[in-house]
């Protein structure tokens, strides 16, 4: 068993009886919701109703977290300025429950987007690709400033990893810059939100943690194969002006530090 951030992997449980029974029905539910929803938001953004197609999105996912059982409670309000939203990263879930309490275009690595049928959603969805290389950072900054402009909302998680959900890694500066350009930024806020899980009861409390070698397939069944399940806790901290801080390092550590404030090690 490999050790990760000082943490060893954790064993993921296989689903049993019953629950390869459960894990068949929440995948029906899941994909009928997304697959129904998917039609009406391609209409959407292709006439150009970018903001009632991320609605649908919204929709979707707060109706795939009602099939997996999980309750999400919310605690603040997302912001309504442009800019972007910052969480701390640590389940596969943060997907949907970030996208089930607002509004967002998720920036993902550019992988993703070849990815079978998850990579199809994500293009059609908005998702912003990005490469996190040194020698594609301006064409990076460039993409960023494009979708501000444009009003979008974008989330990213400044960790640049997943982690067990019971830390908060140090943000890395290098996704702050565009908003420092001349133009953005006097009309960009940065809203840090902490994701909290709370596992299901006799759960290891990292339960619905993804991280290190831990196979995506293996974590997904895991948990959509469980009878009883957790919650999960976003907390929206203030908003971050970005024409208040002198630098990309310094926005960087001061959402950080907001994100660890908020973390509960229950």
């Amino acid at each position: 068993m490999q050790a990760w951030q000082g943490i060893p992997e954790a064993e993921l449980e296989r689903p049993k009886g019953l629950g390869w029974l459960l894990l068949t029905f929440r995948l029906a539910l899941i994909a009928s919701t997304i697959l129904t929803m998917f039609i009406p938001l391609i209409i959407l953004r292709t006439v150009g109703k970018k903001n009632a197609g991320q609605l649908i999105v919204k929709l979707a996912c707060m109706g795939s977290l009602f099939f997996m059982g999980i309750r999400l409670i919310r605690v603040g309000k997302p912001m309504q300025y442009a800019g972007a939203v910052v969480a701390n990263h640590s389940s596969w879930l943060d997907i949907f429950v970030l996208n089930a309490a607002q509004k967002v275009y998720f920036v993902s690595k550019a992988e993703v987007r070849e990815w079978p049928f998850i990579g199809m959603i994500a293009k059609h969805v908005g998702t912003v690709f990005i490469r996190r290389l040194r020698s594609d950072a301006i064409n990076q900054k460039n993409v960023f400033l494009e979708r501000i402009f444009l009003g979008d909302k974008l989330l990213f998680f400044p960790e640049g990893t997943s982690t067990d959900g019971r830390r908060v890694l140090p943000f890395k500066s290098s996704l702050f810059a565009a908003f420092f350009e001349k133009g953005a930024l006097e009309l960009t806020w940065i809203q840090p939100v902490t994701v909290n899980y709370v596992a299901p009861k006799s759960k290891r409390r990292n339960w619905y943690g993804w991280w290190a070698e831990m196979g995506f397939f293996a974590a997904f069944i895991m948990v959509l194969s469980e009878w009883k399940q957790g919650s999960v806790e976003l907390i929206f901290h203030d908003p971050l002006s970005v024409a208040e801080f002198s630098d990309r390092k310094e926005l960087a550590l001061a959402a950080e530090a907001a994100v660890f404030a908020g973390l509960k090690l229950r």
